[in-house]
């Protein structure tokens, strides 16, 4: 409930149910070393807890020594951890699929170019007139913040690809050339492209703060409006307030996935769409070969 408007999330499921045949045993194998316990740490007590002691035997500078031998030993417990709890991947595209993966890529750099971008965690629809003049005429009542989007990999991986990455609240989805990997915390799931469903349409939002410098503004509101859309003249600082054109993409899929981004800018998602379904194409009519260096060698689609 936010302002009297009852507020339905918009949120995923449990990421652990986000798999399918091709991704089980690269996520088996993120997961498991992510359970690993942290080197860093247990080095950083064991070294901390020596140099106290040490410090202590050669004249009582143990807090300062035991302080001092922490950073190594969480250095070194780091340095281990990189090879432990780290999955590398290495890509060997075919040609169309590296292809259709560039197509991905450089349509996701159009969607980071908008001046805007949000993530929308929840929305409810306004219902009742005294809510409506108190939200400047909204429709609805929409809980977002603003978003990154960059082109990185999860901690967890190295690989020859970096790819593009999409913060949803608490989860981060990155659009890896075979799969979409979701990170939830140190939990790890994946959806295959054919499997992820996309939509966009075009959002009228009332932007009472600033507006992009790369948004269309399609009318004005009062920011408190009489029942028949004009000025409340019982407020004295009343004042008009622009609607800006801004642009909403869900990310969906029946394993969980359900995610609502939305850009300040139209006719930017519609491309990005269009790579994730040439990209499906392309995982339904042949494989390539997805190498878990140091581990073992693994197929799934490309």
């Amino acid at each position: 409930m936010a302002d009297g408007v009852v507020m339905r999330e918009i949120e995923s499921g449990d990421v652990m149910d986000m798999r399918d045949e091709t991704s089980a045993e690269v996520l088996d194998e993120i997961n498991a070393r992510q359970s690993q316990t942290r080197l860093s740490v247990i080095l950083a007590v064991l070294f901390g807890i020596v140099g106290f002691l040490v410090g202590k035997a050669i004249g009582g500078a143990g807090p300062v020594v035991g302080v001092a031998a922490l950073l190594p030993g969480m250095l070194i417990g780091k340095w281990f951890d990189g090879y432990r709890r780290v999955t590398v991947l290495y890509y060997d595209l075919e040609q169309d699929a590296e292809t259709a993966y560039g197509r991905l890529v450089a349509a996701f750099e159009t969607l980071t170019g908008c001046a805007g971008k949000w993530h929308v965690a929840a929305g409810g629809k306004i219902e009742d007139l005294t809510t409506w003049k108190r939200n400047a005429g909204a429709s609805m009542l929409v809980d977002k913040k603003p978003t990154i989007l960059a082109s990185t990999l999860p901690q967890v991986v190295r690989s020859n690809v970096t790819p593009p990455s999409i913060h949803v609240g608490r989860q981060v989805l990155y659009f890896m050339p075979d799969l979409v990997l979701v990170k939830d915390g140190n939990r790890y799931g994946a959806i295959g492209y054919g499997d992820l469903r996309t939509q966009f349409a075009p959002s009228n939002f009332i932007e009472a703060g600033q507006v992009p410098s790369d948004a269309q503004v399609v009318g004005h509101t009062w920011a408190h409006p009489n029942k028949s859309g004009g000025p409340d003249r019982r407020f004295k600082n009343n004042r008009q307030i622009p609607i800006c054109r801004y642009e909403a993409l869900r990310l969906s899929s029946a394993n969980g996935l359900n995610e609502l981004v939305e850009f300040s800018k139209t006719n930017v998602s519609q491309p990005f769409c269009q790579a994730i379904s040439a990209l499906s194409r392309v995982h339904a009519s042949h494989r390539a070969t997805l190498y878990s260096v140091g581990q073992r060698s693994l197929t799934s689609r490309a």
